[in-house]
């Protein structure tokens, strides 16, 4: 496995269904529970791309977003999702320079197709502003 990416999530069972369809694709995700362990972890290594459960509690994109970006291990990708179509969270991700913010269930839909790109975006493709 070449890509590795974090998951912020701490919902188990979703957990286990990314880290098995990255598993089935060749891709490595380790998931995190809390913002500042993704943070730790992705001090120390540099990950391809960042999925963020958004309704993690405790979690402030804003901030989030700007602490990746200003790490010096570049730049991850980043994915957030959130489980009902809240246009406010959703547009506040979007306004914090996450690069794919989707409804929960188109995240699902897309998954087993868009993961591989997520994790090697092309040149034409931008991460965290």
């Amino acid at each position: 496995m070449s890509a590795t990416g974090y998951l912020l999530s701490d919902d188990l069972l979703f957990i286990s269904r990314i880290v098995g369809t990255a598993r089935d694709l060749g891709l490595q995700v380790v998931a995190v529970r809390t913002p500042a362990d993704l943070l730790e972890r992705a001090r120390k290594e540099s990950p391809s791309c960042v999925i963020v459960d958004l309704a993690n509690p405790g979690l402030k994109i804003a901030e989030l977003v700007a602490a990746l970006r200003g790490h010096e291990g570049g730049t991850p990708r980043g994915v957030a999702y959130w489980s009902h179509v809240d246009v406010a969270v959703l547009r506040g991700a979007r306004e914090a320079g996450c690069d794919v913010v989707l409804p929960r269930s188109k995240f699902v839909e897309d998954l087993p197709t868009r993961l591989p790109e997520w994790f090697n975006p092309g040149p034409e493709h931008t991460v965290f502003p």
